[in-house]
């Protein structure tokens, strides 16, 4: 659901609780162009696991592929 800015300027975040009634995401648009996404902190959290987990199997299949170097804390930091 699309909310003008406008829309956001007088109605606050009530806007932003209708338009999640019903929809997962609401899209801000100003000036007439979509600008914003506001999603509830449910759905945030959920995508942002989904964005980790990804970014783990990358890692691994890194480590796989022999693409990583294993060390501990202290030598990584005398590496640095």
């Amino acid at each position: 659901m699309n909310i003008v800015a406008n829309e956001l300027k007088t109605r606050g975040v009530g806007a932003i609780d209708d338009a999640l009634k019903h929809d997962s995401e609401a899209i801000i648009t100003v000036r007439g162009k979509s600008k914003y996404v506001a999603v509830s902190m449910d759905r945030y959290n959920y995508l942002r696991e989904c964005e980790l987990e990804t970014a783990l199997q990358e890692a691994l299949e890194d480590i796989k592929a022999g693409k990583g170097v294993s060390m501990s804390a202290d030598e990584h930091i005398a590496q640095l």
